[in-house]
């Protein structure tokens, strides 16, 4: 279709990437914690999807502030929630 646009090339939209699985175990041990310790994310998330994240990996967002400069963030991949009918 020639009029999808690419969600991660958004302005609005921050830097996504997949935390590689050594680097993440790092990351959690410097900050003490298990991964579903992180903030979550969808994997039904648009730009989860895009990145082809898969639930377990741990997500790093790299965004832009004002006062900090660059501001990172970690999030993990947790499968889609489904309601009983």
């Amino acid at each position: 279709m020639e009029n999808e646009i690419n969600i991660l090339e958004h302005e609005l939209v921050p830097k996504h990437e997949v935390v590689p699985p050594e680097e993440a175990r790092k990351i959690l041990k410097e900050l003490g914690i298990e991964p579903w310790q992180l903030p979550w994310i969808l994997v039904s998330d648009p730009v989860i999807r895009a990145i082809g994240a898969k639930p377990g990996d741990i997500v790093r967002i790299i965004r832009k502030s004002p006062t900090a400069g660059v501001s990172i963030a970690y999030r993990y991949v947790v499968p889609e929630v489904t309601k009983k009918s």
